[in-house]
């Protein structure tokens, strides 16, 4: 049975937090394009144009049926043979980044159907652009109202992060398994990757907590 050596666990720490900055790298990229990508999902899916919305409500609907894993090897190992190679971090940020989109999407559509009727006809009245009513009315509305929402799919998206490391990418958890199969260390570099992991989704999970009472006491 394996014990605890407080010697391996301080050998093994510098590789292990270099992984875990990988994986707070990839989280924060990716949960940037899953934002910005996922307003524009939500602004397509409402057009008018059905040549337009429904070919948007059809590719979320199969990116959020299909596991996030299956669109890593995807994009890893199927898309090369098609010219597209990306390394894996940006493997990762991409697949992370789309994958997380398509719920995105939902939150800010909730966020946009919470704007009230009165302030669209408002600015039908102002005989204001679409571009005016989307940046001046609607958006800064309904955005404030999802950020708990966004938040919550952050500390989601840190912990799908760990994924990566079935295509090669050196993360907190890819450096454990490059230990352990290397050094046959196996119980300290796991332990501490669960903790590092704690001590990073406790206080983003506190964070968002904030946000929720923040912005939800403000829309009530």
């Amino acid at each position: 049975m394996d014990q605890w050596s407080w010697e391996a666990a301080w050998e093994v720490s510098p590789a292990l937090l270099g992984g875990l900055w990988i994986t707070i790298k990839v989280t924060l990229v990716g949960i940037t394009l899953a934002m910005a990508l996922g307003l524009v999902f939500a602004l397509l899916r409402r057009s008018k144009l059905r040549l337009i919305s429904w070919p948007t409500s059809f590719v979320i609907e199969f990116i959020r049926s299909t596991p996030l894993l299956i669109q890593l090897f995807f994009l890893f190992f199927v898309m090369p043979r098609y010219g597209v190679r990306l390394d894996a971090f940006k493997t990762g940020v991409l697949a992370l980044g789309v994958h997380y989109a398509t719920y995105t999407s939902e939150v800010y559509r909730s966020g946009i159907e919470s704007v009230p009727k009165g302030q669209w006809e408002a600015s039908t009245a102002l005989s204001l652009s679409t571009f005016d009513t989307w940046t001046r009315i609607v958006l800064p509305q309904a955005v404030p109202r999802v950020i708990p929402a966004l938040g919550n799919y952050l500390v989601a998206m840190f912990k799908d992060a760990p994924l990566l490391a079935v295509i090669a990418l050196q993360d907190v958890l890819g450096e454990a398994r490059r230990i352990c199969s290397r050094d046959f260390i196996c119980l300290e570099p796991y332990t501490l990757t669960g903790l590092y992991f704690l001590a990073v989704s406790v206080p983003a999970a506190i964070f968002v907590r904030i946000l929720e009472a923040r912005y939800g006491r403000a829309n009530v």
